[in-house]
């Protein structure tokens, strides 16, 4: 995989695998994407525009809701074929505004910056959920989650399943395992049909956990291994998931781990990152024996393995990275072990 423009980065990240053209026509209507303008939200409308564009004959509009504090975040959406709403989720009022629609996707919350803030996380990550139930109680809802719930794993283990109890570390981890419950309970009481998506860890060129560590790698930067592994998910696979998962929606809730298959090192990844950069690696600390890891064996028996794996994501990372590529500047800090953001 080479990929050396935002352009064909973009239009890798949004393109459609077969099994969500399928479950779209399972799954017919305009979709809501709910927090659109984060870092997966674009290219996920724009999957969603493309499978619809697939199917053909109206198979339904998609529409981006978001504060849209960048206005060209806004037009890049509007140019997709994407009807954009801009307002903010937590007025109660603009939510009860928003159209109707059987398929919502949720995205929406707070990660960074919770620490010192933490009364707005848990007001985006576990009220906001109830106002969107009341919003949508007939509809399909994908709701985004973290594998940070699971808390750390050891990692002989290989990562923590659906059926594992929750032991979330922070206030940001805490905070969507709240998010999790208020949409457990209205896909209780109300018959919300449901799926939750802990995801660890989204991955493009630009950002995610291989691409702070390539940069880390590049600058000459010393390397924390107390924190000694991590998973990783092309965004596509992690977008086409995601809207696979609507199928999935049910009451009561199905939860769904969204991460790749393998238990990457830091270590090895760094030295295979070392290798095309062509620098030395620089590692502090002692490698810990626990994570936090996902096991998404669930997924990959619903939807298939990633169309991308971790190998190739690694190089196509130190390619882009070599070749002097941008990032979204916006530091992941998956090596934090106290949970806080």
């Amino acid at each position: 995989m080479e990929i050396r423009t935002v352009e064909a980065l973009d239009d890798a990240l949004s393109d459609p695998p077969a099994y969500v053209v399928e479950a779209l026509r399972a799954c017919p209507g305009d979709v809501v994407v709910l927090g659109v303008a984060g870092k997966m939200g674009p290219t996920l409308a724009r999957m969603v525009a493309r499978a619809h564009a697939a199917i053909g004959n109206g198979a339904g509009k998609v529409i981006g809701v978001s504060r849209f504090s960048n206005s060209a975040e806004r037009d890049r959406l509007e140019s997709w074929g994407i009807q954009t709403i801009q307002g903010d989720l937590l007025d109660e009022r603009f939510v009860a505004s928003l159209p109707d629609a059987p398929n919502i996707v949720y995205m929406a919350g707070m990660k960074f910056g919770s620490t010192g803030n933490e009364s707005l996380t848990w007001a985006m990550n576990a009220h906001l959920p109830s106002l969107v139930c009341r919003r949508y109680p007939s509809s399909r809802i994908a709701a985004f989650s973290t594998g940070n719930v699971y808390g750390l794993c050891p990692l002989h283990l290989g990562g923590n399943l659906e059926t594992d109890a929750p032991a979330p570390v922070g206030e940001y981890a805490m905070s969507c395992l709240g998010r999790e419950r208020i949409f457990e309970h209205f896909a209780q009481t109300a018959g919300t049909r449901v799926s939750i998506l802990r995801l660890n860890y989204a991955t493009e060129l630009r950002y995610g956990v291989i691409a702070d560590l390539a940069r880390k790698v590049a600058a000459g930067t010393e390397i924390d291994l107390a924190m000694p592994a991590f998973n990783a998910i092309w965004q596509a696979d992690a977008n086409a998931v995601a809207i696979a998962s609507l199928t999935c929606a049910a009451s009561p809730a199905t939860v769904l781990n969204i991460a790749g298959p393998e238990v990457l090192s830091v270590r090895r990844v760094c030295l295979q990152l070392a290798g095309t950069l062509e620098r030395e690696c620089c590692f502090a600390g002692v490698e810990s024996s626990d994570a936090i890891l996902s096991n998404a064996q669930k997924s990959h028996r619903l939807f298939g393995y990633p169309r991308v794996g971790a190998s190739e994501l690694i190089d196509a990372i130190a390619g882009w990275v070599k070749a002097g590529g941008g990032t979204l500047g916006k530091p992941t800090h998956f090596e934090a072990r106290d949970g806080k953001y």
